[in-house]
């Protein structure tokens, strides 16, 4: 009999019968306001007037109009830049203790986003709701004496200019409660192994000694640590070794285009919940099994605001023009993108997260991440987003039956000076005739978007498909550091990035 597992069901039961339904409008509020007291004799604080907008009739617009937004390269220049020489109390009292890498989609120089004490709490804080949450989801008692594995990066951190630095999952999982720390797997001496590829091969040679029930990772990366450990051992699936398992806590970009391929190598059904954790912060957690949706986390030092996701706001650099109206929670709508804006307590303020969601249930401030707004492809007039080339994936994937877990796009003219979409798709069946799959690709995309149906009318003359191995995929992110990291795998290329991205594909 699971006796410690009943225990902590039975917790986390009186728990959630204990805590009202949380008002997210009220909290956000509170958030907003909780920000601006505690930063306002900070340098950002003093300059933006902080201590005159809480006495505003109303904060959150006043809050709008004063402060402009900010990218990660605008805040860098301006403010962040002045931590690294030295000063205090520029955007959040005090100095952070952490810097969390993030190399994005790029390629360029790790962007240094501050992590400070308070948003080690708050993402503690949105951990504890994450779990209490899973009385939801009506896991067996035994579940709970089960061991997690979390992969991420490296939790051996840099030590740099009196702080640390290292990718949020790596400075997260360094900070994980010593309650936890019998039930965390690969365990801290696998964890500090920086290169990824030794790292897993580690793993695969532990695997049989752990009773793994839950999974918590990066979709691509788990997939190539589970396939590893299957290859070591002579399996035919994860079940062979790791019977328990019950439940995948999927994060860092959407598992749909994964969902296939992960699926596959499983023995048996895995629970997947969904999380949004970035470099920023904890932003959602999935508290439900109704819906694949994520709650904001609303009381958790992080306050939302929401633009409009349409082209006229949107500049080429995937930036927000300066007239691009903002909202709050208490007036968004359901089936429409926005781009996603946050302010901290590790001092980002009306931030360009980079990404775009669409509400699902606007009460329970529930969301999907739907793109990226540099992913946005509207070259002639197209205007795709992310989920709508998902979407067209998951299409194929059931025509042709196969997996598409990869893929990148280009916008570029052709030799005969018309402009085509050049798609190459990562996927094990790459005999598939191009041309046809080509076709299928198309009709999809205008079938799930009319603006694609009229550019395909006018000035987008068609589409060109090359199918390669998904490995293709993992080499490039491993040729630029980014292997087993906060990776987001470039969707939409630059003409520049493209003509790399293929020099690179059929040189290896």
């Amino acid at each position: 009999m699971a006796i410690i597992g009943n225990i902590i069901k039975g917790v986390i039961g009186l728990k959630d019968a204990l805590t009202a339904a949380p008002n997210h409008f009220e909290n956000q509020q509170n958030v907003l306001k909780h920000l601006l007291e505690t930063a306002k004799n900070t340098q950002f604080g003093k300059y933006y007037s902080f201590d005159q907008l809480l006495t505003s009739d109303d904060v959150s617009k006043a809050f709008s109009e004063m402060v402009p937004y900010f990218d990660y390269d605008k805040i860098n220049s301006q403010w962040w830049s002045k931590l690294h020489e030295g000063e205090t109390d520029v955007t959040w009292p005090g100095n952070p203790t952490y810097f969390a890498l993030s190399s994005g989609t790029t390629g360029k120089t790790s962007k240094r986003i501050p992590v400070t004490d308070d948003m080690i709490e708050a993402i503690r804080q949105s951990g504890i709701k994450q779990v209490f949450a899973l009385k939801n989801f009506d896991l067996p008692a035994d579940f709970f004496e089960k061991e997690i594995m979390m992969l991420g990066s490296s939790t051996d951190l840099d030590e740099r200019n009196n702080h640390l630095e290292g990718e949020i999952s790596g400075i997260s999982a360094s900070n994980i409660p010593s309650w936890f720390r019998g039930y965390y797997k690969p365990g801290e001496d696998i964890a500090k192994i920086d290169d990824w590829d030794e790292r897993v091969r580690h793993i695969a040679k532990r695997a049989k000694d752990w009773d793994i029930g839950a999974l918590s990772g990066i979709p691509s990366w788990i997939e190539l640590m589970l396939q590893e450990v299957i290859t070591y051992h002579n399996l035919n699936h994860i079940h062979d070794i790791w019977p328990n398992l019950q439940v995948y806590t999927s994060g860092g970009v959407a598992f749909g285009p994964y969902e296939k391929s992960f699926h596959a190598l499983m023995g048996k059904p895995v629970t997947v919940i969904d999380t949004y954790l970035a470099s920023e912060g904890y932003i959602a957690t999935q508290i439900r099994p109704e819906t694949d949706a994520m709650q904001l986390n609303t009381d958790n030092g992080i306050y939302f605001e929401f633009v409009p996701f349409k082209p006229e706001y949107i500049n080429q650099d995937g930036s927000l023009t300066d007239d691009a109206p903002s909202i709050g929670l208490s007036e968004v709508e359901t089936n429409q993108d926005y781009v996603l804006i946050i302010s901290t307590v590790s001092g980002a303020w009306r931030y360009l997260i980079g990404d775009t969601i669409e509400f699902t249930d606007v009460e329970r401030a529930e969301i999907k991440i739907t793109g990226r707004t540099k992913f946005f492809l509207n070259t002639v007039g197209s205007q795709l987003s992310v989920n709508k080339m998902d979407a067209a994936m998951k299409v194929l994937e059931k025509k042709f039956d196969t997996t598409i877990p990869e893929y990148t796009i280009c916008a570029q003219r052709g030799e005969d000076g018309e402009f085509y979409h050049y798609w190459y798709l990562g996927s094990e069946l790459v005999d598939i005739d191009e041309q046809t799959i080509s076709n299928a690709l198309d009709e999809a995309l205008k079938e799930a978007n009319n603006n694609y149906k009229v550019a395909r009318s006018k000035a987008l003359k068609g589409v060109k498909v090359k199918l390669i191995s998904t490995e293709k995929f993992y080499d490039w992110n491993a040729q630029n550091k980014k292997k087993g990291g906060q990776v987001k795998m470039e969707r939409v290329m630059s003409e520049e990035k493209f003509a790399d991205w293929e020099t690179f594909v059929n040189g290896s």
